[in-house]
């Protein structure tokens, strides 16, 4: 434990924020599954629709700091390339 007044300040300030960011990276990461799971069933309306919420929700936690602007764009990325495989299989069919 800090021993003085300022460490014992910025202990606080850090587990508060470390709680609002885990709160925003676990509903990013919610989200991320939900789409995940429409992909894999071959749902490409609600997979877009998902997509477009984590997107928005990534960008937004970039804006705040709470995750890396590189982390933000291989997610993206990733979810991309998902999404046009997808909409690649129902074109074959």
């Amino acid at each position: 434990m800090p021993i003085k007044k300022s460490a014992m300040k910025a202990l606080r300030q850090s587990q508060k924020r470390a709680e609002r960011n885990k709160v925003v990276k676990d509903s990013i990461e919610y989200l991320r599954r939900m789409t995940r799971k429409a992909i894999d069933v071959g749902d490409l309306k609600k997979a877009e629709a998902l997509a477009k919420d984590v997107i928005k929700s990534v960008d937004k936690a970039v804006q705040k700091g709470v995750m890396k602007k590189n982390t933000a764009a291989r997610i993206k990325s990733r979810l991309a390339a998902k999404l046009k495989s997808l909409k690649g299989d129902k074109k074959k069919k």
